[in-house]
């Protein structure tokens, strides 16, 4: 009885968002980080990935193709939280297309943010992991951080702003190309993507045949990842190479 009492004090003191349901209103994606201690310098764990930091260094257009687990998307949001507080850029745009993993949740409840959270939550999870909760919270509520979904970037021009497009490869042809036609003057823009591993139908996606387009133009960078760069657990790498 005691330790039933105990547990019942405890769910009662615990604070849970739920993220769909009548009880979702007033949950943000933002919401139940906590700070946390990270490397403020981030290095390379391979040649690929040196590569791609090297590229991100010296073109304002970077394309990364790679498989899972070889840190495309972390170290293109380490490098746009680098230049944000360096002061070489003014804000952060990061967007990735709204697509399911092959399998559909139907109509999501609750307004834009509510709808979008599902899909760009590993977005906040690897700017969390790199600024903390609370300055990522505060950067985000004065419009220096801004995340949005492919949808929403047509007509706009991004000046002084390091953009990332992730998960390109959910991209078609018009969607890549509508948005590396959106980069503004002093801006930065890497597109990340594992041709592999698209969940459009076959032939849909534009990744890999605007990477081999824009391969010989200069000053962009297409950077090519393989199995030997992936830093996720060993078993990752292993299966990529069987599946």
């Amino acid at each position: 009885m005691a330790k039933r009492n105990a547990r019942a004090a405890t769910a009662a003191q615990t604070k849970i968002h739920p993220l769909y349901g009548k009880d979702s209103e007033n949950w943000s994606p933002v919401d139940g980080y906590r700070d946390q201690s990270y490397l403020r310098k981030v290095k390379p764990k391979s040649d690929g990935q040196r590569l791609l930091m090297e590229a991100i260094d010296s073109c304002h257009l970077t394309m990364a193709l790679g498989p899972a687990g070889t840190g495309k998307t972390y170290l293109a949001i380490t490098k746009a939280v680098e230049a944000l507080e360096a002061g070489s850029v003014g804000r952060i745009i990061l967007s990735r297309p709204a697509v399911e993993a092959g399998e559909s949740l139907g109509f999501l409840p609750g307004d834009l943010q509510d709808k979008l959270a599902p899909y760009l939550r590993p977005l906040y999870d690897a700017l969390n992991d790199r600024l903390g909760a609370k300055r990522m919270k505060s950067l985000i509520a004065e419009g220096s951080i801004e995340i949005a979904p492919v949808a929403y970037m047509r007509g706009r021009t991004l000046n002084n702003a390091f953009i990332v497009i992730d998960e390109a490869q959910n991209c078609t042809y018009g969607q890549i190309k509508m948005l590396l036609t959106r980069l503004g003057w002093h801006s930065t823009m890497i597109v990340t993507g594992d041709p592999d591993q698209s969940d459009l139908l076959p032939g849909m996606s534009g990744l890999a045949d605007i990477a081999n387009r824009l391969e010989p133009v200069g000053d962009i960078a297409v950077v090519r990842l393989s199995d030997r760069d992936i830093v996720r657990h060993p078993l990752v790498a292993s299966m990529l190479g069987v599946l």
